[in-house]
């Protein structure tokens, strides 16, 4: 198991953490990442694009010009998509983009994330997280404390102090054990994460 110093607020090293390797330490499986971040990504899509194929377009129901004698090419309605105001052809419709993944491939594209980010050093563990105020200042302190920039925090629950404080620093992101996913984790340099949280993980996730 990897041994993890564990920091306190101040960017004190206060305590040592063992990872769990059947999370931590597994070899990462880049396809079943990949798989991971094209679902998150496809799953964000809205989906409510819409354009107008010719039937739908507005007028057209008379033919322009008769079909011979004018010396113009023949045409059948001023909406066909060669006229400027016609249809489109094969027009984008709302559908929806999501899709589904096994349970066992999700956990271990999880998995594969938080062993790379172990693999790379990445990982800061804090013994505790709390911020008595919304203070922006004192999140960005905090922060700068542990030596971290682009950032995604996770804590065991819901922090709405620390979550209000981080949210308007560039490049750092909250979220809780049951909300992380394997695109928050590669995007983000550093996962910092409380010692409640990564016990949470390793009971979750293992």
């Amino acid at each position: 198991m990897a041994n993890v110093a564990v920091l306190n607020m101040k960017g004190d090293q206060v305590d040592t953490i063992e990872l769990n390797d059947a999370i931590f330490g597994i070899e990462a499986n880049e396809h079943v990442m990949h798989l991971a971040v094209v679902q998150y990504l496809a799953n964000q899509r809205q989906g409510t694009q819409s354009t107008k194929t010719r039937a739908e377009v507005r007028g057209g129901g008379r033919k322009p010009w008769r079909q011979k004698g004018t010396g113009r090419a023949r045409q059948g309605s001023i909406r066909s998509p060669q006229w400027v105001g016609g249809g489109v052809v094969f027009a984008p419709k709302p559908r929806d983009y999501s899709f589904k993944l096994n349970k066992k491939v999700k956990r271990l594209a999880l998995q594969s994330a938080l062993s790379v980010k172990a693999a790379e050093g990445k990982i800061i563990v804090m013994d505790n997280l709390t911020l008595a105020e919304v203070k922006t200042k004192e999140m960005a302190n905090v922060l700068e404390n542990i030596k971290c920039g682009k950032a995604l925090i996770v804590m065991d629950g819901t922090n709405n102090n620390v979550m209000l404080s981080a949210r308007n620093i560039p490049e750092v992101k909250t979220a809780s054990v049951n909300t992380i996913n394997v695109y928050d984790l590669l995007k983000y340099n550093t996962l910092v994460v409380t010692k409640d949280a990564v016990a949470k993980i390793e009971e979750v996730y293992a």
